[in-house]
């Protein structure tokens, strides 16, 4: 037990699967004693690497569809369904590494100590804590899923580079300033993600099955927003009341997050009904 607490410059922090023998069986000793502090720490000296990023995709957005455009697109369906499996592998196991972690925590902390105590003893090291800096950090592969659509020369709409964008941004902001929230949003994105990639890989090798399709994704995205909405207003509840603890958010990265995950629930929201309610409704008008 006590090689899997580990000491933080504010307190020590216990890795909750030692306590259970059961189910230690199935993680590795160096996620449970993994320090997430050399890497933070580059994070939080460099700044400026997220929004090198977010300039160089969208430098990609504009000129990779102009030099696009009087091309064929390119036949890369068996590298995008590799693409997509190994996204979807990575976030089932990133979902059964947190989610775990999350229901924990919910069983033996009260909601507002969860949305409110620094995350560095809470869910930042050992097993959580190495999946939740590899959350963070997969928003910077993701951005491949934009070069797909356009060497594939399929629509590329506000939504989704939008989304990664402010992703992107969101979720290194909230990491190298200790947002307690962090892990309620890296279980849901996880847990969407894993079933949307592997929608991905069904459609790219041909074999979805009937009962799955995209308005179940959309669906499961604009549930993943309202719960986001919900967690950030609960959050500035518990700052501006007084509790047990002072709560830890940082004001301006909850206010982001509200926008943020507004304006995605406007988005998504709009997409769906745009996308399958007025299809549906346009295609009775012709039966009539």
């Amino acid at each position: 037990m006590e090689e899997c607490i580990i000491d933080t410059e504010i307190g020590p922090y216990t890795e909750f699967s030692c306590q259970y023998p059961t189910i230690s069986l199935f993680y590795t000793k160096y996620e449970q004693n993994f320090n997430p502090m050399k890497t933070l720490t580059i994070m939080q000296d460099n700044p400026s690497l997220p929004i090198a990023g977010v300039v160089a995709y969208c430098a990609f957005c504009i000129f990779g569809k102009m030099y696009m455009k009087s091309r064929d697109p390119w036949q890369w369906r068996k590298i995008l369904a590799v693409w997509n499996l190994s996204l979807c592998i990575f976030s089932w196991m990133g979902a059964m590494r947190t989610a775990p972690q999350l229901v924990y925590n919910l069983s033996t902390m009260s909601v507002r100590d969860n949305l409110c105590t620094d995350p560095r003893i809470t869910i930042g090291y050992g097993s959580c804590g190495l999946w939740i800096q590899l959350f963070v950090l997969s928003k910077f592969p993701e951005l491949l899923d934009t070069f797909f659509i356009v060497i594939h020369k399929k629509n590329l709409i506000f939504l989704h580079w939008y989304h990664h964008i402010t992703v992107l941004l969101y979720c290194w902001h909230s990491y190298v300033t200790y947002s307690p929230a962090g892990i309620f949003f890296a279980v849901m994105n996880y847990g969407v993600h894993a079933i949307m990639y592997g929608y991905y890989f069904l459609m790219a090798i041909k074999m979805k099955p009937a009962w799955l399709n995209a308005m179940c994704i959309t669906a499961a995205q604009i549930s993943q927003m309202v719960v986001g909405v919900a967690l950030t207003i609960a959050a500035f509840y518990y700052y501006y009341t007084e509790g047990p603890i002072k709560c830890k958010i940082q004001k301006q990265n909850n206010i982001a997050a509200l926008l943020m995950y507004g304006s995605y629930l406007f988005l998504f929201a709009q997409f769906f009904v745009t996308r399958y309610f007025k299809k549906v409704m346009a295609g009775r008008k012709k039966e009539v």
